[in-house]
Parts: structure tokens; C-alpha cells; sequence
């Protein structure tokens, strides 16, 4: 599959070949099981690092930067996503959070708690930062119907994440249609309604406040990645 054309972000080091989600990969998600699309649907550069020490940095210190490309798809009336998953918790018995950044177009993160009990729409532009905290599984939506988006995510590597639900419920709680609505997936029975909310809102103090591959560079803390038992005042905060 010839994925150059799909390439619409600059990066100073080597790209390794992409990771593609294609839609046979994704049925067990959709809206539409049986929908069909010949294009992929997304592509995932995994562990990237534009220098051989900022490499090292990374694997000194547990974390991983990627980027993920997503372009505009139709998916039988629903935003084209990733597949979704949730993070276990750490030796600490706390979840793994994540920390995402628009690099060009738009995003909507729907997160959803566990226990259900909370379901978020975070809609975030370029420059944008969003953390997925502790206690939350997470899908990303393109929602424009002609910009690509290219995000970056900076998580531990001390686990590998939960699909588990998503594909047995057939995604996740809602689905965002080509008409912006946000459809109720029946599978969950009752859900609390969608709180919506701006990525331009949250306050990051305490965690991360720049582009993320600057603190790789400045080879500031990524400590609440990896421990977020130690940063809880903080996450209680962000939703």
C-alpha cells in the first residue's frame, strides 16, 4: 500500500513505515459493520525521535511519541475515528493517562469513564493540548469532512492498551454522524448525556503547558505519565 501521499506533516528525523488501520480492521467499531471504504483510514507513527539522544531520552525515561495522521473519511454517515481504547493501571492501581496535541486540523476526543457514569466531547484545534486522564477510554473524531488531522500523543510504554470493550460494544458510547450529531450506541443501555467541552479551557498547570515535542527537547518531566498517583489534585481538575 503506497502511503506517501497521506504524509502531510514536516518531521526532522527518519519516519519509520506507518501502522494503518484500514476498515476491515475497524468493523467491530462501527456504526455500520458492513460499510465500505477502499481508502485507509488512518495511519500511526509510532516512537519517533528526531535526534539519536532524543531517542534515548525517550527509552531512559519510559515514554513514546507518535503522531497519527487522519484524514477526512465518510464512514456510511459517521466521522471517520480510531478504533478506541482504555489504559490499565499502574503497580500503584491507577490508570495510565495520555496527553494528545492537534498539529493540523480538528479533533474530538470522546472520552467515557469506566463505570460509565461520564462521558466527555473535548473539541480541540492546532496547537491545542488534551489529556486523557486516569479512568477514562478515548476515541479521536475527525469531524470535518475535508481536513486531514495530524496529531501527536506522548504516553508510557509500561503497558499496552484495552480494546476490549470498545469491541464488544461496538464502539464507543456515542457515535458522531456526518451531520454533527452525536447518536446514542444502544448497546450501553443508559448513558449520561455528552458533556462538551473546549481543550482551549483546561488548565494544564502542573502537567504539560507546550507543544509536547518542545519538553522532549528541554527534556522536561513526563513523571505523570508514568505516575499518576502523584499528580491526582491535577486530574481531578481537567474535566
Amino acid at each position: 500500500m503506497n502511503t506517501k501521499n497521506v504524509v502531510m506533516f514536516s518531521w526532522e528525523g527518519e519516519l519509520p513505515a506507518p501502522q494503518v488501520r484500514t476498515v476491515d480492521d475497524m468493523r467491530s467499531v462501527l456504526r455500520d459493520p458492513g460499510c465500505r471504504c477502499e481508502a485507509p483510514l488512518y495511519f500511526m507513527y509510532r516512537a519517533l525521535a528526531k535526534s539519536d539522544a532524543d531517542r534515548e531520552w525517550l527509552e531512559a525515561t519510559a515514554i513514546r511519541y507518535d503522531i497519527t495522521v487522519i484524514p477526512a473519511r465518510d464512514l456510511c454517515g459517521e466521522h471517520v475515528k480510531t478504533k478506541g481504547h482504555y489504559h490499565p493501571e499502574n503497580k500503584a492501581g491507577v490508570g495510565y493517562p495520555e496527553v494528545y496535541e492537534v498539529l493540523s486540523g480538528i479533533a474530538h476526543y470522546l472520552l467515557q469513564s469506566r463505570s460509565h457514569s461520564d462521558v466527555v466531547l473535548v473539541s480541540a484545534q492546532k496547537g491545542d493540548l488534551v489529556v486523557i486522564p486516569p479512568g477514562y477510554g478515548h476515541i479521536t473524531i475527525n469531524p470535518s469532512r475535508e481536513e486531514t488531522l495530524v496529531m501527536a500523543n506522548v504516553v508510557s510504554t509500561g503497558f499496552e492498551s484495552e480494546y476490549g470493550e470498545y469491541e464488544t460494544m461496538q464502539g464507543a458510547a456515542y457515535y458522531e454522524t456526518r451531520e454533527g450529531k452525536l447518536e446514542k450506541n444502544p448497546r450501553y443501555g443508559e448513558m449520561p448525556p455528552v458533556r462538551e467541552m473546549s481543550a482551549a479551557a483546561t488548565d494544564l498547570t502542573g502537567l504539560c503547558s507546550q507543544p509536547l515535542y518542545r519538553m522532549v527537547e528541554g527534556r522536561d518531566p513526563f513523571g505523570f505519565l508514568n505516575h499518576p498517583e502523584r499528580y491526582a489534585r491535577y486530574f481531578r481538575e481537567l474535566l
